[in-house]
């Protein structure tokens, strides 16, 4: 099973997030199958950079993402259904 999800790298106390689609048993930072963006929740207002393309072809094969991927999709309307 393949889900979008959050991978974090940064700092202690300043996180920054790539948002993957990776297997579901691996680690949240280990081995993923692609790159669909970023999300640096530091900055204000937060920067939000994912491919709509890349976003719409993972979920049309089947990967559900987690609940705060679904939320940031939501908010700044990447999957316009």
């Amino acid at each position: 099973m393949v889900k979008i999800r959050l991978q974090r790298f940064g700092s202690n106390k300043n996180p920054f997030y790539r948002v993957v689609a990776t297997n579901a048993t691996s680690p949240r930072d280990g081995r993923f199958l692609e790159i669909i963006g970023t999300y640096d929740p530091v900055k204000s207002p937060a920067v939000v950079n994912i491919d709509k393309e890349k976003a719409a072809k993972w979920i049309e094969n089947g990967a559900k993402p987690t609940e705060t991927v679904r939320s940031l999709f939501k908010k700044y309307s990447i999957l316009d259904k």
